[in-house]
């Protein structure tokens, strides 16, 4: 298990080797301002499907279906950001977080 929590990949700026974008919908970004924060994945309804930690540099990254997301961004001293996002296959979705 990784320091990510439930053995989820390692949250770096470049995607990890072998991912097959022709299959795949990333939604990723890079959180500032935040020190210790956590990404949450909220679908088209507002429903939690997933959460990771932001790595130290402020970086995060959902592996998710096609359609519209919300990111929510969930820091120290009660912040917290939603940030709409839209997820296609074959391409990266590209995140800059302020909080």
């Amino acid at each position: 298990m990784s320091t990510q929590g439930c053995a989820a990949p390692e949250q770096t700026a470049a995607l990890p080797a072998g991912i097959d974008l022709s299959t795949q919908a990333v939604i990723q970004g890079v959180v500032t301002g935040a020190g210790t924060a956590y990404a949450r994945l909220l679908d088209h309804s507002g429903e939690f499907t997933g959460e990771v930690v932001v790595s130290e540099e402020g970086v995060f990254r959902f592996f998710a279906a096609p359609g519209d997301w919300t990111v929510r961004i969930i820091a120290g001293g009660g912040v917290t950001k939603d940030v709409p996002a839209q997820a296609r296959l074959g391409e990266v979705t590209q995140l800059a977080v302020a909080v």
